[in-house]
Formats: structure tokens, sequence, C-alpha cells
């Protein structure tokens, strides 16, 4: 007798359970990453810990399939709708907005001394409202409760106090939920656009949409057979078994991953660029690679090598440009003039995404006044009506936010426009190019900085425009957006878009939430300069110390920031023609994009590895090799997750923790 298949519908058990995993997320992700410096369980934008549960939920079900036919376990849409909650809630506890958040708030007064003068100039300058205005609670949470470690977590959430935190919490949250609508008002609107009329590729999605639909065709045991998966498999299990190994007793010999190449070039001259250059070797981004279109994963690490070169070819012509020249920047990686091309670049790219959907966008505007027919919304989880009036509330709210903590209507409006802007073009970025970590060259408030400079900005406006920006709209290894158009493409064409809908909102308010208790636990528990802290803190001290200058001394960038920007926008205006009007242009615009994002710096191996033996494979083999090889690369990716897994559970019961992937 054939066995009954599963129903497909998403089924009320399916969301308590995805409920229940982004909640443990959330709750573990800052013991495991912060405290015992572990593996992160989640980070990027295919995070470990959704996928390493993904894996095993699929191998249970199977099991269940095979042994016990009468049993219903959970079907493809209900497991991928688990593990799209458990991505969008894991950046949530750590850099996507924990990790610095309550440093973020504490910082101007815990480090304020009266060398640097934060108390008379930085701190009249911050709203009233968003900070915690108690010097205890401050000092108890960089200190921690004196028989903290004695104490259960139970007890340290009964202890904290809470009075300090409510009133900044509350704002804050307000705030953050108010974004996170406006993202996925967004989304809504652009994702048919993006996946419907553009078929733009997904390569993240590609391993979990692989193993879901083995398990929904009953060909579990081919997929997880597959001598091509073994194989991919099998290369990351050695690797980092040595090497895990290595870390724990050093007698045992190790392969690198990480290659030095930077001794090979000179300091002076054409290649004085690569002077620090490294070559870091991870299957897992190898095997995304390959899963990218060539075009892309080419262009990838083509422009990051041609932007390493540029900065020789500059020396070499007599253009020594020094750094000051930049002025004061937000940027997390912003460190030469050269790099602020980035800027225009960024702009224009945003004018061309607005253009390629110029009909679906007027489409939707149309619908939204009742001029036109609604855009049909099977690709949505609500209609684009709905998205576009949620949208203009949104924001409005997000003005009025600002407007109520002492920023005027206009800067606010260009400041949340630019962080809006910056979050479509790096969702674009992400979700084509299949870069699974991510980091911005300039920050939004860079741009505004260089166009109207630091006078145009009051200090209030330029101290929440920071500090609203380093919450959210700075550090983008782990930020929502992204994963929200992956959420979108794993739903599409669902009948239960309601439900959809309301598991993620449910998970993005319980994972903040969640996330904020953890954060504000840990540290009570242990004190937070206790803690491996030393990015977050030193980031954080940056940006006041940044908007300290801004306010005290307001400089000027040099000129070569605005030419700079303009070659940036000149430079990406060209690539968007020729990739638009030429079929045979080998460069995609979006490569030039990441030239100077750390990402690339620690990506760009992998990006050329997958590319040539993707290319490779469609020009000596064909579709036929494609389809065979494409399993060797899938099986780099989940052996890579799987041995980081493995390590993260050893971790948190070891001294020390081996890390796989960047952190």
């Amino acid at each position: 007798m054939t066995p009954t298949p599963a129903p497909q519908t998403i089924r009320a058990r399916a969301i308590v359970l995805g409920l229940a995993f982004s909640i443990l997320i959330c709750a573990l992700t800052p013991f495991n990453n912060i405290y015992r410096q572990a593996t992160p369980l989640g980070g990027g934008y295919f995070p470990l810990a959704p996928f390493f549960l993904l894996m095993l939920t699929v191998l249970l079900v199977a099991a269940l399939k095979k042994f016990n036919r009468g049993m219903l376990g959970f079907n493809g849409p209900e497991l991928l709708l688990m593990w799209i909650m458990t991505v969008l809630v894991s950046g949530i506890a750590y850099t996507g907005l924990a990790r610095t958040f309550f440093i973020n708030l504490t910082a101007p007064f815990h480090f304020a001394t009266a060398g640097n003068r934060w108390q008379e100039v930085l701190q009249p300058a911050l709203p009233h409202g968003l900070f915690p205005m108690d010097p205890e609670a401050i000092k108890l949470l960089y200190n921690g409760f004196d028989a903290g470690r004695q104490m259960d977590w139970l007890q340290i959430l009964g202890h904290i106090p809470w009075q300090a935190w409510v009133g900044p919490l509350a704002a804050w949250s307000l705030f953050i939920l108010l974004c996170y609508g406006v993202m996925i008002c967004i989304v809504t609107i652009f994702s048919r656009q993006w996946i419907h009329h553009e078929r733009m590729n997904f390569p993240l999605l590609r391993v979990p949409e692989l193993m879901v639909e083995a398990l929904e065709t009953n060909q579990s045991r081919a997929f997880w057979t597959n001598r091509f998966l073994l194989i991919g498999m099998l290369i990351p299990i050695c690797l980092h078994l040595l090497n895990g190994l290595n870390f724990y007793f050093p007698s045992i010999p190790q392969l690198p991953t990480l290659i030095l190449a930077g001794p090979y070039f000179p300091k002076y001259g054409l290649f004085s660029g690569f002077h620090k250059l490294k070559i870091y070797f991870y299957p897992a981004f190898i095997g995304f690679a390959f899963l990218t279109a060539r075009q892309i994963s080419f262009s990838f690490w083509f422009f990051y090598l041609l932007g390493g070169l540029l900065f020789g070819l500059l020396a070499l012509i007599g253009y020594a440009i020094p750094p000051a020249a930049l002025g004061i920047t937000f940027g997390p990686t912003l460190a030469h003039p050269e790099e602020t091309q980035m800027i225009g670049a960024f702009g224009i790219f945003f004018l061309f995404i607005v253009w390629l959907a110029r009909q679906h966008l007027w489409q939707v505007a149309a619908g939204a006044f009742g001029r036109a027919a609604p855009v049909d919304n099977h690709f949505q989880w609500f209609s684009t009506r709905l998205a576009f009036w949620g949208m203009l509330v949104g924001v409005a709210g997000i003005l009025l936010w600002c407007g109520w903590f002492g920023m005027n209507m206009g800067a606010a409006l260009l400041v949340v426009g630019a962080f809006f802007m910056v979050m479509l073009v790096s969702t674009r970025i992400i979700c084509q190019g299949g870069i699974a970590y991510f980091t911005l060259t300039a920050a939004p408030t860079d741009g505004l900085l260089a166009m109207f400079g630091p006078r145009f900005i009051t200090p209030a406006v330029l101290a929440l425009s920071a500090i609203a920006q380093k919450v959210l709209f700075v550090d983008l290894r782990e930020s929502l957006m992204p994963s929200l158009m992956h959420a979108a493409k794993v739903t599409q064409n669902r009948p239960e878009r309601r439900r959809i809908l309301g598991a993620i909102i449910a998970a993005l308010i319980l994972g903040v939430l969640t996330s904020f208790a953890a954060m504000l636990a840990l540290c009570h528990k242990f004190g937070a300069r206790e803690l491996g802290l030393d990015w977050a803190t030193r980031t954080t001290i940056a940006v006041y110390d940044n908007i300290f200058t801004l306010i005290d001394t307001p400089l000027h960038c040099g000129h070569w920031v605005p030419i700079f920007i303009v070659i940036g926008a000149i430079v990406m205006l060209a690539l968007i023609i020729c990739y638009h009007r030429f079929y045979w242009w080998p460069l995609h615009p979006i490569g030039y994009l990441t030239a100077y994002s750390s990402a690339m710096r620690i990506l760009w191996v992998s990006f050329f590895i997958g590319w040539l033996a993707n290319a490779m494979c469609m020009r000596y083999g064909g579709v036929t090799m494609f389809r065979r090889l494409r399993m060797l690369f899938v099986g780099l990716i989940i052996g890579d997750f799987l041995m980081g897994a493995i390590w993260a559970l050893i971790g948190l019961f070891a001294d020390g923790s081996y890390q796989v992937f960047p952190t």
C-alpha cells in the first residue's frame, strides 16, 4: 500500500516548535558566543544553530517516515518555516542587536572621564529617556552582582534593577519594532519584483531547499548517500577534526586554513595594496560561491583585487592620499578616502533597483490609491496595498519617534531615508550574491556628512543618528532585512499567509525580549567588563568619540572625499549601463559594492575557487556534470556546518572552543 503523504499545510505545532527553537537560540547565544567564546550559534545570514536544527529535524522526519509510516511528521513547508524563524531571530541575540546594545546605552556615562570631556560636551546632546540615568544600575551592569556567579539565572533576573531599564528598553523597543515593521513592508513590496519578475537567484537557500525537496519526494536516502555529497562532506570533516584536535592537543598536526600572503608583496609600488593580503580557506563559503551565478562570483573577487590594486596605482602616480583626509566617519571599515567610492556607488545602485522595479512600484502605488487593480499577492504575506500604507505609517512613526527625542523632521527624513536605502541595497547584495557574511564599508551617516557637512546636523541630531545607526543600521553581519527576503522566498505561494506572518512577528517580538533578558542576565551575573565584549566596547567608544569630535570641533572632510564619491557614482553608472545593455558583459555591479568590505577580505578566495570550479564544470561538462558536482559543493556546506555544530557543543563544556567560521 502506498503510504499517505503528509498534508501540505502549515500546522500550529510547527509554529510552536519554531518559536521554542527561536527562544532557545536567543537565550543561549549570548552565553555561548560572549562568555564561552565558542563557535557562534547565530552568525551571518546562514547561521549555524538554525541549520543544524533543520538538518537534525529532516533526518528525524525521514527516519519516522521510513520506520513508522503511520506517524505523521513535519512536512517540507513546515520545516522551512521553522528554519527561517530561527534564522530571523539568531542575529537579534548577537551582532544584529544585543551584542552592542547595552554598551551603546551606557558607554557615554560609564566611560566618561575628565580627560575626554564627555560629561560636559557629549552628555548634554544625548536625548533624555533613551538611556538609564541611574549610575548604580550602570555600574552594576559592568561589575555584576557580588555573588552573581553563585546565583542561578532566575535569581539574577529577579535582582536586576528593572526600574532603571524599563523606560529606555521600552523607548528603544518601539524604535526597533517600528523599523522591523517597515522592513517587513519593504520586503513585501519588493519580493514579487525580485522573485518573480527578475528571477533572482538565492544561493543561500539552495541547500535547505534541496534537503527538504529530497524529504518531500521520498529521496532522502538517495540524497544523503550520494557519493559526491559524501566526498564533499568528508573534506571539511577531516579538516576540522584534525585542526580541532590540534586546538585541544597541540602535539597533533594541523592543516592551516589561513595563509598570510602579504609578505610576498612589497610595501611600496604598484602592489602595495596587497601588503596585508590574507588567504582564508572555508569549505562552506566555497560551496556557496559555486551555487552563485558565475558572473556575480567572478565580480566579487575581481573587484576586490582591483580595489587593492588602486591603492598602489594612486601611490605610483604620486597621489599618496592620507587617511586623515577622510575627516570624521562612522563606517565600520572605512579607513582610506578611496573607499568612499562606495557612498556614490550605493546611491546609484539604489536608483537602479528602483528603476528596474519602476513598473511594479507604479502598480503598487496605483493600487494603494485605488487607481489600478491590486497586485497579485500570491508571492507576499499580505497585500501590497497594505504594505504600501504600512510602510508609510511605519516611517511616519519612526520620524515622530525621532522628533520626540529632539530631531527636526528634515534631518530625520534624510537620516531614516539613508538608513533604509543602504539596507535595501545590502539586502540585494546578500540575497543575490550568496554572501553569508557581509559588512558595510561606509555608514549611512557618512554620506550625509559628506554631502551637507557637520554643521548641517545639530548636536542632538548627530548624537541620535549615530546611536540609532549603531543599534540597527551599521553592523550588518546579522541584519534582519536580508533574512526577511529569504523568508519571503521560502514561504512564497503558501495559502497560510496570515499564519506565516503571525509566526514571523511573534518570533521577532519574542526574540527581542529574550535577547534583552539574556544579555542583561549575563552582564549582571559575570559583569560586562569580564565578558568578551572588546569589539563591542571598542566600536561603541569610537562612535561616541566621533560624536564628541564633531560637536566640539566640527571638521569638514577633505576635498578627496567628494571626488571619490563622484568617481564611485560614475563607475557604478557605467557598470549598470554595460550590464544592462550588453549580454556578454562579464561584470555584475554588486561586485563593485563589496570591493572594500571586510567580508571580501575573508571570502575573496572562496569566491575565486567556487567561480573557477563552476566555470570549468559548465565549460567541459555542461549541465549534467554541474548537477552531479553540485552535490559535492553541497557536501562542503553540510560538512562544514556539521563540524561547526559539533565543536560548538564541545566548546560549551570545554575551557576553550575551536572556531570553524569567522567571527
